[in-house]
């Protein structure tokens, strides 16, 4: 998820692609549901911490990393920009400290390649300044391959191999070109596109033979209706295997109320034979904003029949929600940002965060640790057997 983007959605994508879809060709049986992953994407922690932020749970500071392990969440999602020069974080310094952190809480790790030096997400996938004069694609998919294999590598000499990677983030549109798009009106050179997601796909594959380590890669797509038909032209142009298909879930965006997620993810799984996670989703727990940066989830827009802006409300949501997805054969729910709290640094729009009232913790009670952090007891989740 970029800030302030302006999600849009694409209504009745799925009705309009199921005469069209090729993808269910992927025949054989799926996948049985072995493992239920439930965490959150706790990139900015570091920063937070190094900006004076403080967590605590029943009024004592904490560990953000051994909280949210105790409070029974299993994975961590960390992104990873290629050369950032704007900031000092997500880089291969900070995520290899996201990641020691998240290993010595006992968590699994997802690790989500930007292939960006800045946010990537469905407008903006562009490419890093180190590729920009790349004209072949050929070359241009060497790069993003070894890029890729040097990153993993490095995370193995520490000791640090993720459980997951993701190949890309939010990928929407066509990946590492040269400015914004319109997602939905910029056709994608679904030639060029393979090759480069096969290339990252490879080198995933690459480093598992070599390390006889077995990392399971993903491709992420923002909101389950824009997925049909995006993997319908990947599987047509030959895309290479991979295990998962990653979603961003944010009901503001999308055409798809939380009572419909469970059709939308068992269409999914039935189409294109792959293991299924919702890898970002959020929701406010208040409406106010603690600072002068502007809430992306601050108005009445994001508040849904059902569901008050409150700490009952955002429990209550991730709890449906959950039982939602797994109902329809997903494996496993990540919100986006959990730990992103106010403190005095800055982002490019404004001090503060522009997330605190969606987090895991109260920014009008010292950041406690707000009753949401209940969804993670997974028992509760697990759609029942009748």
């Amino acid at each position: 998820m970029k800030r302030f983007i302006a999600f849009l959605t694409r209504p009745a994508l799925a009705v309009a692609c199921a005469g069209c879809l090729v993808a269910c060709r992927q025949n054989g049986e799926q996948k049985t549901q072995s493992a239920l992953y439930l965490g959150g994407d706790l990139s900015y922690v570091n920063e937070m911490e190094d900006c004076g932020g403080k967590f605590r749970d029943n009024g004592l500071e904490v560990d953000p990393f051994a909280l949210f392990s105790e409070k029974g969440a299993n994975i961590v999602r960390v992104r990873l920009f290629h050369s950032p020069t704007w900031t000092h974080y997500s880089n291969l310094q900070d995520v290899t400290k996201t990641i020691r952190r998240t290993k010595a809480a006992g968590m699994k790790v997802l690790l989500d390649f930007h292939y960006s030096d800045d946010w990537a997400d469905p407008g903006d996938q562009i490419i890093p300044a180190a590729w920009k004069d790349i004209g072949d694609v050929v070359t241009l998919g060497d790069s993003l391959y070894q890029y890729t294999i040097a990153t993993l590598e490095a995370l193995y000499k520490e000791g640090l191999v993720p459980e997951f990677v993701q190949v890309g983030n939010e990928t929407n549109s066509e990946i590492l070109v040269q400015h914004h798009v319109d997602e939905l009106t910029e056709p994608i050179n679904w030639q060029r596109n393979v090759h480069l997601f096969n290339r990252g796909l490879d080198a995933v594959n690459d480093f598992n033979a070599k390390h006889a380590v077995a990392i399971q890669a993903m491709v992420h797509i923002a909101q389950p209706e824009n997925a049909f038909a995006w993997f319908d032209s990947a599987f047509q142009h030959h895309i290479h295997d991979f295990e998962w298909i990653g979603l961003s879930y944010y009901p503001l965006w999308s055409q798809y109320k939380i009572d419909e997620a469970a059709g939308a993810i068992d269409s999914l799984k039935r189409l294109f034979n792959k293991r299924i996670m919702i890898v970002e989703t959020a929701y406010p727990y208040s409406l106010e904003n603690y600072d002068s940066a502007n809430n992306l989830l601050g108005d009445s827009a994001a508040v849904l029949d059902g569901y008050p802006p409150t700490p009952a409300g955002q429990l209550k949501y991730m709890q449906d929600l959950t039982a939602q997805v797994l109902a329809g054969g997903a494996e496993g729910v990540i919100y986006w940002e959990p730990a992103w709290i106010s403190t005095e640094c800055r982002t490019r729009w404004g001090q503060g965060s522009h997330w605190e009232n969606a987090a895991f913790f109260d920014a009008g009670n010292n950041n406690n640790a707000l009753p949401v952090f209940q969804f993670f007891r997974s028992a509760q989740h697990r759609p029942s057997s009748d």
